[in-house]
This record gives C-alpha cells, structure tokens and sequence, in this order.
C-alpha cells in the first residue's frame, strides 16, 4: 500500500486556505468561490514535508496517489465533549428532548452504572470514534459531584497515559458553581490541579452568581488553572453570566486560558446588550465554542410546538469582534443529544448549514482545527 511508503506525494488534492500553515505564499489558482488551495502534498515519515501548487511537478520520483480533486484537512480538534456520558442513549432516553428531562434521565443513569469500568468503556469508544474521523486532540467535561469525580478523573488519567501517542487529551470538571463554595469543591479543585486538568462548571443563574463566578477564578489562580465553562445555555434574555465570567476575568486581572460553552441567550438579549457583553468577552481573552448540533436539537424545544430559533450563539458577532470562535461535537447518542459519531467533519459540516458560516466560508476551517488548538493551548 502506498500509505506504507517512507516517502510519498498526494496530488490533486484541495485544502482549505486558512488551515495552511502561515507563511506560505501560492501563485496556484484557488477553486472558485470557496477559498480552497489546489496543491500537491510531500509526505516523509507520516510528516507533511512540503506544500506546493498542485502540478508543479509532471512526474514525481516517489509513489503518489492522485485525490483526483478531494480534499485534505488538518486534524480536527474537539474543543467541547462529554465522553464520560457519552453511548447511554440505549439505556437512559429522553422522552420529550428537553433539556430537563435530560438532566433527570442522566443523574438516574450516573447513580446506577457509572463506575470506573462503566465510564471507561464508554470514553474509550468516544476516543476510538474520534481518532477514526480525524480528531487528533479532544477536551472532555466530566460529571465531578460527589465520588463520581475521583471515578471518573482517575478514568481520564487512565486513558489519556494510553492514548499519548495518538490524542491530546483534556479533561474539565463540570458540576454547578456553587459547588466551589463548600469544602467538597476544594478537594474538587485539588482533584483537578493534581490530574492536571481544567477548573470548570455551569453558570446557572441565581442570586449567589457573582460569588460563585469569583471564586472560581480565585481557585483557578491559586492552583494555576486554565477555565471553561458552560453559559447561558438557555432561551432566556436575562441569562448574563457570560457577561459576568468576563466582567469577572477583568476585574481579576485572570491571566489564564478561558473559555466559555454555549452562550445561547446572548441571541436573544437585546442588541446593545449583546455588543457590551462581546466587547468585555474580546477585552477579557476569552475563547467562545459553539455547540450547533446539540444546541439545535435542545433549544426551542417544547413538546408538539415547532422551535422558533436553532440556538446558537452569536458567532458572526463574536468572530467580527475578534473573539476566538470555536465550534465543537458536545454530547453524543445520550439524552442530551441522541444522534452522533464523534465526526468532527459532521459538526462542521452541520454547522455550516445551522449558522450559515458559508458564502463565503472565508476562515470558518479555523472553528474545528487551529482555533480551538490555540484554546486547549
């Protein structure tokens, strides 16, 4: 097989423009309309080698293969999933599609089965799906309340020591923000620090918030913790924390990595409100991942209505205002969201029709391959 050569060419080939390493410079055409690069590949030791404009050679000395015009990708990154629920659907369905009645489905489902070898027969096939569609690094949330954290973290160092030579793996602690105000989420954050791992939660709004958010972030920078977070995964105007996280992130002069989920109610606040709340993301540094598929079969839904939006954040607005702007998988065949594959290229794909991300693609390529690389850091 020519993949088994040392030395080898793919030709023909096409390649979105913006994942091209930075620096190249091409005189080769581009195919009309969609910022594609038409380029021939050098392939030494499982390395690109060389990029170069498709053609520029009549015959090649090493084995080649002609894509006869496909495309090749960078590695897809998935910057936001939840392996550790991943594959229970066939056990745990939602029986309307809500978003509460998830919650419900999934605590009955962790109570019952999620020991570790539970838990790590479910990730590893997660890891096995996304390495087989492309994904070369991964961030997973972890349900980390009570002892399923110890589980499911000791789980997540397990599999991440197996998997060093094929996934860069990350794992954040997912549990609500108040959890950080009692000595269970100390030992949580210890837990977290000590696995090497990223401090995380729900922002879910409530009159203790503020607290809540601030400690966080003060947790973070004893430990020397990256952030991320899920916000404003809901249909409600009033739904700030997003703007809170940053206001926050500034205040505190936070200096680590954060970023922040969903973030679906900013489309539906009021537009000055949403610049403001844009304008203090992009001053804060932090990174925004768009979860379009999951959040179009959750959001807007109410049993024998139709949905009246797709639920997803502001991404056009974010990207114009220099945000990072990532976009990710989220859960997969669980009653969160009952279809999947861990296909990055499906997200893409999706999201490209769900937040019209097309004519013109421009630098879209960038959601699912560099940008969240910048992220995970």
């Amino acid at each position: 097989m020519i993949f088994d050569a040392r030395h080898y060419w793919i030709r023909n080939a096409h390649v979105p423009a913006s994942i091209v390493v930075n620096g190249n410079k091409w005189t080769s055409r581009k195919s009309q309309n969609d910022q594609l690069l038409h380029v021939d590949l050098e392939i030494v030791e499982g390395t690109i080698s060389a990029i170069l404009a498709a053609g520029t050679y009549q015959n090649y000395a090493s084995p080649s293969i002609d894509l006869q015009g496909g495309m090749v990708w960078a590695c897809f990154v998935d910057l936001h999933t939840h392996l550790d629920k991943g594959h229970i659907w066939g056990r745990a369905t939602n029986p309307d599609g809500t978003f509460d009645s998830a919650l419900t489905a999934v605590k009955k489902d962790s109570q019952k089965y999620w020991n570790a070898e539970d838990v790590y027969r479910r990730m590893e096939f997660g890891l096995k799906c996304s390495y087989a569609h492309g994904t070369k690094a991964i961030r997973t949330h972890l349900d980390s309340a009570g002892k399923q954290g110890a589980i499911s973290f000791e789980v997540f160092r397990e599999l991440r020591k197996k998997w060093e030579d094929q996934m860069v793996m990350q794992a954040v602690c997912l549990v609500s923000l108040d959890y950080f105000l009692t000595p269970e989420g100390e030992k949580l954050a210890d837990l977290v620090a000590e696995s090497d791992g990223i401090l995380g939660g729900v922002t879910f709004i409530n009159p203790d918030i503020d607290q809540q958010i601030d400690r966080v972030f003060s947790m973070a920078k004893e430990r020397k913790l990256n952030l991320d977070f899920h916000a404003d995964e809901n249909d409600d105007p009033n739904s700030d924390t997003l703007r809170r996280v940053a206001e926050t992130a500034i205040r505190q002069k936070y200096r680590g990595k954060t970023v922040c989920g969903h973030c679906c109610s900013l489309s539906v606040q009021e537009e000055s409100e949403a610049e403001n709340t844009i304008a203090l993301v992009k001053k804060a540094g932090i990174g925004i991942v768009s979860l379009p598929m999951c959040n179009l079969y959750l959001q807007g839904r109410r049993p024998g209505k139709t949905p009246r939006w797709r639920g997803v954040t502001l991404l056009h607005e974010l990207k114009q205002a220099k945000v990072p702007v990532a976009i990710a998988s989220d859960n997969c065949r669980d009653p969160f969201h009952a279809y999947g594959d861990h296909d990055a290229l499906e997200v893409f794909s999706q999201s490209v029709k769900i937040a019209q991300l097309d004519h013109p693609f421009g630098d879209w390529a960038n959601a699912i391959t560099s940008t969240p690389a910048d992220l995970m850091g």
